[in-house]
């Protein structure tokens, strides 16, 4: 193979990898590679979705087993365990074109237990594997500014670990196994949700009260009950912009993936609990595919900010 053209010096030279999932994270996360110099492979869905991105450089494959053809490391970059399947083993699934060596790198907020059974059954395919889930938002997956959590074998960084250092800030490698990396991204979405609903909670409370909402925002992002999510996800509630970042749904099934963790070894989680009673509220109301700062919607006689 031959090194792509603008390749940064530090990274590994003829690595060709693929991504699979142009979402919000997936297309900030291929912008980084194909930035960094990579001859990049990328499937999603929506056809038109890859067609677009490799329009600026790349190349649009019709699907996971196209694009795993060649492929040194496919990145990825789906909703859940479900979807991650489907690329791996489903109609034209990527598992079958991979070659002995190569590594997937998973991305998806899972079940550890789903996630080490998956090492083991790609390991009998010859193919290495890296538990790789991801965190900070649309902004900093198109910037290289992300966090990966990551745990698998040796010989799965040997290959890949340039490609991670491409896609992200801060690459965290937590185990020499999969599972570690899928645990500590669990926790994380603990506090990502716990702390979406009570932003939304004391949002509410404002507003019920009759406190500008402007203000507040601007009072709470400078004082000590300020958090990174009450001041990403109160900004869409003053704009009233519901455009879907991340899903209502997302955690539904992410404070469910939580619940279902702690239930495993009876350890109680109160405040997970009730926020994930909040997303589940708000998906029954109708609010699940809109951005996860809509559980606000759940409270009554309140008004929201309204577009101008």
């Amino acid at each position: 193979m031959t090194a792509a053209a603008g390749l940064h010096p530090d990274l590994q030279e003829g690595l060709i990898p693929g991504l699979i999932g142009l979402g919000a994270m997936g297309s900030g996360m291929a912008q980084s590679l194909r930035r960094a110099g990579y001859a990049l492979r990328v499937f999603d869905v929506r056809l038109e979705a890859a067609h677009s991105f490799a329009a600026q450089g790349g190349t649009a494959c019709e699907s996971p087993a196209g694009l795993a053809d060649g492929c040194d490391v496919v990145v990825s970059v789906v909703v859940n365990a479900a979807q991650t399947e489907s690329v791996l083993f489903g109609d034209k699934g990527c598992a079958a074109g991979m070659k002995p060596g190569s590594v997937f790198v998973m991305c998806s907020t899972v079940e550890p237990a789903w996630s080490v059974a998956l090492e083991k059954r790609l390991a009998e395919l010859g193919i290495l594997y890296l538990d790789a889930p991801i965190s900070g938002g649309a902004a900093k997956a198109a910037s290289g500014q992300m966090t990966m959590m990551t745990s698998g074998s040796a010989a799965a960084y040997a290959v890949a670990e340039p490609l991670l250092h491409a896609m992200a800030a801060k690459v965290y490698k937590l185990g020499n196994t999969a599972g570690p990396a899928s645990k500590v991204k669990i926790i994380n979405q603990l506090l990502a949700g716990v702390h979406i609903a009570a932003a939304a909670e004391a949002m509410a409370l404002g507003l019920r009260e009759g406190v500008d909402p402007a203000a507040l925002y601007d009072v709470i992002t400078h004082s000590a009950g300020n958090s990174w999510m009450f001041e990403n996800r109160m900004a869409h509630v003053l704009a009233a912009d519901y455009t879907p970042l991340s899903a209502v749904d997302i955690f539904v099934k992410d404070l469910g993936l939580v619940l279902d963790m702690a239930r495993s070894s009876k350890f109680p989680l109160p405040l997970s609990s009730t926020a994930h009673q909040m997303f589940m509220q708000a998906s029954t109301a109708g609010f699940g595919r809109e951005d996860d700062s809509a559980v606000i919607k759940i409270f009554p006689g309140i008004d929201l900010p309204q577009k101008p």
